[in-house]
Formats: structure tokens, C-alpha cells, sequence
């Protein structure tokens, strides 16, 4: 049984709402700010919770960020907690993407939008690059000869699935599977070798795929197929989206699209909220109502269906090693993220230095919160770019 939360639900729902409404970076951001602010300030949650959450969301389908809240949610509120944290770390977000959706179909363009996001996506690297870093310093150990001797194994699996994410450009989950299943056998090997993994990765394949009723019915099913078969960050969304909205479907223009993806780098909150702003492109409101609600569905069933189970086998020695190697591979998946991210976002001299200057102000200035940094990159970006 858990022990009495240190922290109310009501609390609880608060953070994720104010996290989403100021939590710039994307997935590999989000995942730290919430082992900064939940594991290591407020202590609300173990670091073993977090490990185990952040292992859950990357073996099951969809948004990484939005599936550790929820997990964490689930920790000590259960079904409640994980739907009301999933709740509160979406809504603001999609409110900011349908407003500018409305702006969008107003004025026809996002010239001011692409300024600000030539500063803000370059302090954003700054960002996340801290976080990936603190993340592997958390996960597998400090970047020295001692921990490079101990866990060679871990840091093995992270060196290739951040060569991997790299070259790719998309997250293995075959790859973190291996990454567990490896770490457990040499670690940890189980008694008897019975596989035990669920098939809630099925859960969601019915023959529904044919019915399209109208433009409705189709946003439905093309979003709750992107929620269900796509893994990893926000990132792997990204070119199944381009498939179906742009190449197939031709609901969007290749502009539309890539400023649809602009408008996801500068809000907060998951990126994979873009969905919300492309349906509102496609079918107004409704429209951005049903991407988003069958988008996140699925993310919330594979997530919250198998957390009690994973919950309660983690502490076996066996499932402990295996969770340890898919978080090592996790993580340098992350670290492969950042530099994909770093190759779009850090274009010349100017978003270089915004970048390194982000890094260094989280160092070195203790008390500056992220959201006035990506302000002042906003700030920055417009002067560069419209102004000067």
C-alpha cells in the first residue's frame, strides 16, 4: 500500500497546470522539469517512481511528457490522479494553440511567429541540453572514470541510442526493450525465463479504420492512429503528421504545416499539442477538440492500464535491472533528441550564442526561472529578425 502523499491532489493538479502553461522545451524539457521540481525540490515523488514512470512512457505509445504525468498522477491518486494530471498539463497548452489557430485563420500568416521562435527555439536548446545532462547525471551516474568503470553496460546503451535517435531520427523502442532485457539477464537474471509482457499494445486495433462518416470521423481516426502506434517524444510525431496531413490527406499546405510545428516549439506544454492547432486549420474548433481527444486517448489508456501492474513488479530484483537498462537507453534517446533538435534549431552565429547564453544563465544565474529566458528569446528573436 503507499504511504500518505506528502502533497494534496489539488496541489498535484496545480503544478501540472502551471507546468503546463510555463513548461517550454518539449519532452525532453518536461521530463526534467518534473524530476526537478517533483523528485528533487518537493520530493513528492522517489526517484525509483520517476525511473519507473519515465520507462513506463517510453515503452508505450505516444507523447513521452504527457504519459510520465500521467504515470506520476497514478503514483498516489491512482486513476483520479493520472487523469486529473493529464488534464491539467494539456488544457492549458491546447487553449493556446486554438487561440492562435483563430489568429492564424485571421491574418493568414505567422511572419511575427517565425521571429519569435528564431530566439526561442535557440534558448530552448539551452534548456533541454541542461536537462538531458542532469537526467543522465540523475539516471546512470556522473561523466567520470568511476562511473564509466562500474556501469560500462548502462553507458553503453546510452551512447547507442543516442547515435541511434540521431541517425534515425526517430526513437527505437526495440531498441530500450533490448537495452532491459539485457541489463536484467546479466544483472538480475530471473529464475525461470517466463515472458510476462503485456498486450496492451494491441489494446486499440479494431476495424474502425474504414469508417470515415465526414471530415470529423476522419481527424479522429488519422489522430488516434498517430497517438497509438507512434512512440518516443514529440519529435517522432512529427513526420507521421507531414504523411497524413500534407501528403495524403492534403488538409494542410507544406507552410501551414511548418508553421503548425512553429506554433508547438513556442507554447508550453507537450509539443504534440500541435494536433490541437492543425484541427482547428482543418475543422475549426471541433476540429481541434477531436485531434487532441484522440491523440491523447490512447497515450492515457497505455498508460494508466498498465501502471498498476508495473508498479508493483518494479520492486523485483529482475524487473529493477531491466527497467535500470531501458532507462539508460531511454535517456541517451533524449540526448540524441537534443542534438536533432540543436542541428533545426541553431541555424548562425546568433542562435549559437542565445543557446550557449541560455545554458550558462541556468548555471550560473540560481533563481531565473525558464519562462523569462524564453521571453527574452522571444524578445530577442523579433528584434534580430523584424527590427534590425
Amino acid at each position: 500500500m503507499n504511504k500518505q502523499p506528502a502533497y494534496s491532489l489539488k496541489q498535484l493538479v496545480l503544478y501540472f497546470l502551471q507546468l503546463g502553461a510555463t513548461g517550454f522545451g518539449g519532452p525532453v524539457a518536461l521530463v526534467g522539469y518534473m524530476h526537478k521540481d517533483l523528485v528533487e525540490n518537493r520530493k513528492w515523488i522517489t526517484e525509483e517512481e520517476y525511473k519507473q514512470g519515465l520507462a513506463l512512457a517510453q515503452l508505450a505509445p505516444g507523447p513521452l511528457a504527457a504519459q510520465l504525468g500521467i504515470y506520476l498522477g497514478f503514483v498516489h491518486y491512482r486513476i483520479v490522479g493520472a487523469t486529473l494530471a493529464g488534464l491539467a498539463f494539456i488544457i492549458p497548452s491546447f487553449i493556446m494553440v486554438v487561440l492562435l489557430g483563430m489568429a492564424y485563420k485571421l491574418y493568414g500568416g505567422l511572419a511575427w511567429m517565425q521571429a519569435v521562435f528564431y530566439g526561442v527555439g535557440a534558448a530552448v536548446i539551452g534548456i533541454i541540453a541542461k536537462s538531458a545532462y542532469k537526467l543522465t547525471t540523475k539516471s546512470i551516474g556522473k561523466f567520470n572514470v568511476t562511473s564509466f568503470k562500474k556501469d560500462w553496460l548502462l553507458w553503453l546503451f546510452f551512447i547507442a541510442a543516442a547515435a541511434i535517435t540521431f541517425f534515425t531520427q526517430q526513437e527505437q523502442v526495440l531498441l530500450f526493450v533490448a537495452a532491459g532485457l539485457i541489463y536484467m539477464i546479466i544483472k538480475a537474471p530471473p529464475k525461470w525465463f517466463t515472458n510476462k509482457i503485456t498486450n496492451s499494445l494491441v489494446l486499440l486495433q479494431i476495424d474502425f479504420w474504414n469508417f470515415e462518416p465526414g471530415i470529423l470521423g476522419k481527424i479522429a481516426i488519422f489522430f488516434a492512429k498517430a497517438g497509438t502506434f507512434i512512440f518516443g517524444s514529440g519529435l517522432a510525431i512529427v513526420p507521421f503528421l507531414h504523411a497524413g496531413v500534407v501528403t495524403e490527406n492534403h488538409w494542410l499546405t507544406e507552410q501551414q504545416f511548418l508553421d503548425s510545428v512553429a506554433v508547438a516549439m513556442i507554447t508550453p506544454g507537450p509539443v504534440v499539442i500541435t494536433v490541437g492547432f492543425i484541427g482547428y486549420l482543418v475543422a475549426g474548433f471541433p476540429g481541434a477538440c477531436v485531434a487532441a481527444a484522440a491523440t491523447f486517448l490512447p497515450c492515457y489508456l497505455f498508460t494508466v492500464i498498465p501502471a498498476s501492474y508495473f508498479k508493483k513488479i518494479a520492486a523485483n530484483h529482475s524487473i529493477k535491472a531491466f527497467v535500470d537498462g531501458i532507462t539508460a537507453a531511454v535517456v541517451g534517446a533524449l540526448v540524441g533528441a537534443v542534438i536533432i533538435i540543436a542541428t533545426r534549431s541553431i541555424v548562425d552565429v546568433s542562435t549559437a550564442l542565445i543557446s550557449v547564453a541560455t545554458i550558462f544563465s541556468l548555471i550560473y544565474i540560481k533563481k531565473i526561472q525558464e519562462p523569462y529566458i524564453i521571453a527574452i528569446a522571444a524578445i530577442i528573436g523579433i528584434l534580430i529578425k523584424l527590427i534590425l
